[in-house]
């Protein structure tokens, strides 16, 4: 397959067992997890009751062979500051911590793995996303 970020939502499909989603990142050859994505996943946890499971469960992932955390740095921000630029020139401002994702995700030549309508705005960002579900 390929080298894919995975978004905070797509990590929640892949807990809850989603076939094509478990699918994909099975056959990604690496999986890199933006720290935006885990501080994200770590604050659902604190308001959640399952805190501990939760914690249990990504603990166990990021130590998966081929899974890595993946931290911004000083050239993260060119890539955030040009992403930011983009955006507000075409008027379509998208969250802070989706600026970061899609920072880290361009800068590291990943494929984002995402089902977030505010990365539609970011024609260079490359991204790995799944057809509506069938009704």
């Amino acid at each position: 397959m390929t080298r894919i970020a995975i978004d905070s939502n797509r990590y929640t499909d892949l807990c809850r067992g989603l076939p094509d989603v478990v699918e994909i990142v099975e056959s990604a050859t690496e999986i890199y997890v933006p720290l935006i994505v885990l501080a994200e996943q770590r604050a659902g946890f604190a308001h959640g009751s399952a805190r501990q499971k939760n914690e249990r469960v990504l603990t166990r992932f990021m130590n998966s062979p081929g899974v890595f955390a993946l931290a911004p740095d000083e050239q993260t921000t060119f890539f955030y500051a040009d992403v930011y630029a983009y955006l507000r020139k075409k008027g379509k401002p998208i969250p802070t911590n989706d600026l970061w994702i899609a920072a880290l995700t361009i800068q590291h030549n990943l494929v984002l793995f995402d089902r977030d309508k505010d990365f539609d705005a970011l024609p260079q960002l490359a991204r790995l996303t799944l057809p509506a579900p069938r009704v």
